[in-house]
């Protein structure tokens, strides 16, 4: 591209020109012309030296903030040397107790230490018990000038004794025998056992020893008074030509504070680096014109940005809004998007999810080769999901299990071509909860139904059934009044029979009226009785029936049994059903030795309870029924009613015992249910 000057366009308009009028009109448009460009020039330069100016200044400020860092660190490495040596101090106390030790170990402390003059041991008044001089400088002192009434000792230790710590004394000045001296400090350290360490610091030895390793080159280190006076200085001397920066910072020790001051010398700042920051400042210039021509370009291409973006934004709230996860897949099975509620439904992060591999982490271990084939045959298009949708399992991060409704559809794009499956989840565990609380709940209240049935026909059949047996009771009576007459082993084998035909009816009425009494919640009477005359009542009927299922009975009671508080009637249904529930369970085929054990003992402290257990060897108790065996009308027989054991439970609880039951070794199961002993209160 040629670019062509003003003055070659004004010299060939000029040429050009043939009347007078033209010439001014040309003469004024040059003008107009040079003007401007005067003008871009001069502000053009107006930048160049502002550039130059802000280079320069800002130079100047890191060399500022540099000497600044500097002098914060030569403080920090002060107080750490002057801590060390506290330290150092504290340790000659191990040898408080023999002089000449003391002194040996105070010598090689200052042979260690270039920045001490003279360590010192005293007392309490202040009166000096041992010393030692630093062997790199000639006496300095006079011990007869060392005493209590040294002025800057005296503060120091007076400072040091009230902080209980050590202090440090106001600088003063040490006349040297060649008529100069120097500046030097009091440390005093008290000590255990009473007395004071006194150690005079050298100040420019302190700043040679303690900052001068860590001094750059071109820095003067001085400590000053507050008021600007210098005590010491270590460092470099001014150059020439050089500019000074000056840093200072506040050195508070205990008992005084001082200054500490750093110069650098440093060289103006040089030009020509901020000549060429001014020349791209220029070229810069130029180029922003050609930005310029981008502008309007760019701004309809921010508009059309803003609106996607816009877009996007809209789309992601109402995505982040909802509670259906969602999740897109390309033609591969490789996750490429999902949303905030699918990534909380599963436990795992976008980024695990769209980094996976084809096999998804939230797919179960047991089900993941299913799911993976059938991700296969609906990607190939074998087969469509439903439109209705379809139940699956997913695993969240914490291995836990939930079951999800997933609706999938074809992901199409603007061209009409399919890249993938968009498919949105529900997770209904929540429902699936509310629907097994509502069958559990139609169960429970069955259960009621029932129970009030059963209730009822309990009162109605012990109603009927009060009449017939009271009739068989009083034909046994009048036969056994009959039989009285009569002589023979026929007559006395009738009477017998009648006795017993007596007995049970009887019994049969005490059981009804037991469970007239039962179903009423009717408070009975609970007496004491022996747990022999318990089992003795029902032994009969067990050994009838034993002898029918070919099972050999064990009774095993303890001896001196005490008696035991309950009614009667119903503690002996109780024994008797858990007696049959044990012998029916033993009636299997395979099974040749069946044994059933009773065994009555007592138990808790003061033989306060009496346990009663019914074993047997049968088939044992799976998980499964153990869950509800207690359950009311739950039952594994085709004929029972599954009231049995339910009611047992009832019948112990109410007499304040429990009920159980346990694996039997090597074989079946053993129930067992406690009552209190006479004399003990049932737990409520």
């Amino acid at each position: 591209m040629t670019v062509s000057s003003p003055s070659g366009d004004v010299w060939r308009a000029l040429r050009a020109v043939r009347s007078r009028g033209q010439l001014v009109a040309l003469l004024r448009a040059a003008w107009q012309q040079w003007l401007l460009w005067l003008l871009v020039a001069l502000m053009v330069l107006v930048l160049l030296v502002t550039v130059i100016w802000l280079a320069g200044r800002h130079e100047l400020e890191q060399l500022q903030g540099t000497l600044d860092r500097d002098a914060a660190d030569a403080v920090s490495d002060l107080r750490s040397g002057l801590q060390r040596n506290v330290q150092s101090v504290r340790a000659l106390q191990e040898h408080q107790s023999e002089a000449t030790r003391w002194s040996l170990e105070a010598g090689a402390l200052l042979r260690a230490h270039r920045e001490w003059l003279r360590v010192e041991w005293r007392d309490a008044a202040l009166q000096p018990l041992a010393m030692a001089e630093t062997p790199y400088r000639q006496r300095l002192m006079d011990n007869d000038s060392r005493g209590p009434a040294q002025p800057d000792v005296a503060l120091a230790c007076t400072a040091a004794r009230k902080l209980g710590a050590p202090a440090y004394s106001p600088s003063h000045f040490v006349r040297l025998p060649d008529g100069i001296g120097l500046e030097a400090m009091e440390l005093c350290v008290p000590l255990d056992a009473g007395g004071f360490f006194v150690v005079t610091y050298s100040l420019r030895d302190t700043l040679i020893e303690l900052i001068g390793p860590s001094l750059r080159r071109g820095q003067e280190v001085a400590f000053t008074e507050t008021d600007g006076t210098r005590l010491a200085v270590v460092g470099a001397q001014r150059r020439t030509g050089t500019r000074v920066f000056t840093s200072q910072q506040m050195v508070d020790l205990p008992g005084v504070t001082m200054m500490l001051r750093v110069d650098g010398w440093r060289a103006a700042p040089d030009l020509f680096p901020n000549v060429l920051t001014g020349l791209v400042t220029v070229v810069s210039i130029g180029l922003v014109s050609a930005l310029i021509l981008l502008a309007r370009d760019t701004r309809r291409r921010l508009r059309v940005e803003s609106d996607l973006a816009d877009a996007l934004a809209f789309r992601n709230a109402m995505e982040d809004s909802v509670i259906t996860g969602l999740r897109a897949r390309d033609l591969q099975g490789r996750t490429t998007y999902v949303n905030a509620a699918f990534c909380e439904m599963v436990g795992f992060s976008a980024h695990e999810l769209v980094s996976a591999s084809s096999a998804a982490p939230y797919w179960p271990t047991e089900l993941a080769h299913e799911y993976q084939t059938r991700q296969t045959h609906r990607l190939a298009g074998d087969v469509l999901p439903p439109r209705e949708g379809f139940e699956s399992v997913f695993m969240r991060k914490d291995g836990s299990r939930f079951p999800v409704l997933i609706f999938e559809a074809p992901l199409i794009n603007a061209q009409g071509v399919q890249t993938g499956w968009m498919s949105a989840f529900l997770d209904i565990s929540e429902q699936r909860r509310v629907e097994e609380l509502s069958r559990a709940s139609q169960e429970r209240l069955q259960a009621s139904a029932r129970l009030a049935t059963v209730g009822e026909m309990a009162s109605l059949l012990s109603h009927e059934l009060t009449q017939p047996l009271a009739a068989i009771s009083s034909y046994a009576t009048g036969s056994l009044n009959l039989l009285d007459g009569m002589d023979g082993a026929t007559a006395a084998d009738l009477s017998m029979a009648m006795q017993r035909i007596a007995q049970q009816a009887g019994r049969a009425g005490q059981v009804i009226r037991s469970v007239q009494d039962f179903v009423r919640r009717r408070d009975r009477a609970r007496e004491a009785e022996s747990p022999q005359a318990l089992l003795d009542a029902v032994l009969p009927l067990i050994r009838m029936q034993a002898r029918k299922l070919e099972v050999r009975l064990e009774v095993l009671l303890e001896p001196r049994l005490p008696d035991v508080m309950c009614d009667r009637t119903l503690v002996e249904q109780v024994l008797l059903n858990l007696a049959r529930n044990a012998m029916q369970a033993m009636d299997l085929p395979e099974l040749t030795q069946r044994t059933l054990t009773i065994r009555i003992a007592t138990e808790g402290e003061g033989r306060r309870w009496l346990a009663f257990s019914v074993a047997d060897v049968g088939a044992g108790i799976d998980a499964a029924v153990a869950e509800r065996l207690f359950t009311p009308f739950f039952t594994t027989r085709s004929e029972g009613m599954g009231l049995g054991l339910s009611l047992c439970r009832t019948v112990v609880e109410q007499h304040g015992g429990e009920l159980s039951f346990s694996a039997n070794q090597p074989r079946g199961t053993i129930f067992r249910f406690t009552l209190p002993a006479a004399g003990v209160l049932p737990r409520k």
